[in-house]
């Protein structure tokens, strides 16, 4: 089958390791089953595997991609639940210390099918197309656990997200809009800026610019230069909670004082739960919110949108179809 896949790394020119051509088709364990992808989204995650980052040598050649849409074996529409966790494990799967993304253990998404536990599969309303849908499994469910689990924000509240453009950035603003939220975001870019105010954002800010008041959380997934300007943001009691770090783990300042005195939370969140995919995916339904898709290429024009993604060249997600 055809396949976009991972046959080396590269710290300084990933794409270099990328390759499209003929895979195996996918092995099927007991309790797994296929699904025939129709639409599957590009994450950094990606490009990060490509770098050699929690991806193993002796894993290669890996099929790569996280995400995915399409038709499971008895022809129904669904969505694929990318978080692989123990079989033995219960629970919150997000909290299972030998869980795994897709394209990490087992081979992604990119290809005419993928194998999946039966459990990792959530229906697909008629309303969301097979691309709208592909977007929802990595950075639309870890925006959704952001807000509405972790951040445990309710209509009415006020919260910032730091840094507009990238895919879980544009999915915590229509969602927060979407669950009744007041929303604030920061870029250094104006256009990105802009586009954030016609996706939903009720204002918007330069990076580290200070702001009119002070917000119930921040959304953070930047890291070291938008850190102190998150925590200074917040109402006393209020909460940042943090997915990622784009420009870096390590802070100069990591406020420990101001997080002390207001009783401020930091609050991690990674990915998400099949339960709680299958609320984002009815809230969707519900509401009409939609994922804003950068582009959409066919699989076979894969790295472009790759070469995309590693210039920064993207304003919410592409979208890999068949």
């Amino acid at each position: 089958m055809f396949a976009v896949y991972a046959e080396s790394f590269s710290s300084d020119d990933p794409l270099s390791g990328l390759v499209l051509g003929e895979r195996p088709d996918p092995e099927v364990p007991d309790g797994w089953t296929t699904v025939e992808v129709r639409a599957a989204a590009l994450n950094h995650h990606d490009l990060w595997s490509l770098r050699g980052v929690g991806l193993r040598q002796e894993a290669l050649p890996m099929i790569l991609g996280c995400d995915a849409a399409g038709i499971d074996e008895d022809g129904n529409e669904v969505v694929v639940h990318s978080v692989i966790s123990d079989p033995s494990w219960t629970g919150d799967e997000t909290l299972d210390p030998r869980r795994s993304l897709l394209s990490e253990r087992h081979q992604g998404t990119f290809a005419e099918r993928v194998a999946v536990p039966r459990a990792n599969l959530v229906p697909k309303p008629s309303s969301l197309s097979f691309a709208e849908a592909a977007c929802l499994p990595t950075a639309w469910l870890t925006a959704y656990r952001m807000l509405f689990v972790q951040g445990a924000l309710t209509a009415g509240d006020t919260v910032l997200v730091q840094g507009a453009g990238g895919g879980v950035s544009t999915a915590l603003i229509v969602l927060a809009r979407a669950g009744g939220l007041r929303v604030l975001v920061t870029s250094r870019d104006q256009t990105k800026r802009q586009r954030a105010l016609e996706l939903g954002a009720h204002e918007a800010y330069e990076s580290n610019e200070r702001l009119p008041g002070k917000v119930d959380a921040v959304m953070e997934t930047v890291g070291r230069a938008t850190w102190s300007h998150s925590v200074r943001s917040l109402r006393p009691g209020g909460r940042i909670v943090i997915s990622g770090t784009t420009s870096g783990p390590k802070v100069d300042d990591a406020e420990l004082t101001r997080i002390f005195f207001l009783q401020l939370s930091v609050v991690g969140s990674t990915m998400g739960t099949r339960g709680e995919l299958a609320s984002l995916v009815t809230m969707l339904d519900a509401t009409g919110a939609r994922p804003l898709v950068d582009r959409t290429l066919p699989l076979e024009e894969a790295r472009d949108g790759f070469a995309a993604m590693d210039r920064g060249d993207v304003f919410g997600k592409i979208v890999f179809t068949r």
